[in-house]
């Protein structure tokens, strides 16, 4: 039950911060994400084009081909890698469109991209990206029965920032996740 209190703490924050309000509000429908991720490619490689798994996570050109969606709705705090139980409603949307889609085509592979903010060292936020993708795929993986054969991790820290900003902006820590089995031998 609400209390007047908490109704007006949640009045408070939405005026104050509209756009983290909105955000926590956003999760794309399992609908979506699977639209998003079975798309016809942008464009198919011929088979000596493709590379490994390895050289695909180096190269933005051959990342920005491929099929993808931001998910910006798992809110990282500030610093962490945890997912909080709170986010689990989240991440049950983004496992049944997965497994959806390895229902359909058991060659499917994801690469979960993990992002943050520019406040830190370059180093530091590297490695805190790491762990927010590694963190995705360990909850799906043991939480939610996504097979993780079929999920990669990497991290970019700071590298590609949706909002071009050195401050503090939740928009920048997120995860990415990008359709990658076109692209790989």
């Amino acid at each position: 039950m609400l209390t007047r209190r908490t109704l007006a703490a949640a009045l408070i924050a939405a005026i104050a911060m509209p756009s983290l309000a909105a955000a926590q509000a956003t999760t794309p429908s399992a609908a979506t994400i699977e639209r998003k991720l079975e798309a016809a490619p942008r464009v198919k490689l011929r088979p000596n084009e493709r590379v490994t798994i390895r050289e695909f996570k180096r190269r933005p050109d051959l990342r920005r081909m491929a099929r993808s969606i931001d998910i910006q709705s798992i809110n990282f705090a500030f610093g962490s890698a945890a997912i909080a139980n709170s986010q689990y409603d989240k991440i049950e949307t983004i496992a049944d469109a997965l497994r959806r889609i390895l229902r359909r085509d058991p060659g499917a592979r994801v690469l979960i991209e993990g992002h943050t903010d520019a406040v830190g060292s370059f180093q530091s936020n590297q490695a805190l990206s790491e762990q927010r993708a590694a963190s995705l795929k360990r909850t799906l993986a043991r939480e939610f029965r996504v097979p993780d054969h079929a999920l990669e991790t990497v991290g970019y820290g700071e590298e590609f920032l949706l909002v071009q900003t050195q401050n503090e902006n939740w928009q920048n820590r997120r995860v990415t996740l990008r359709r990658f089995d076109d692209f790989i031998r």
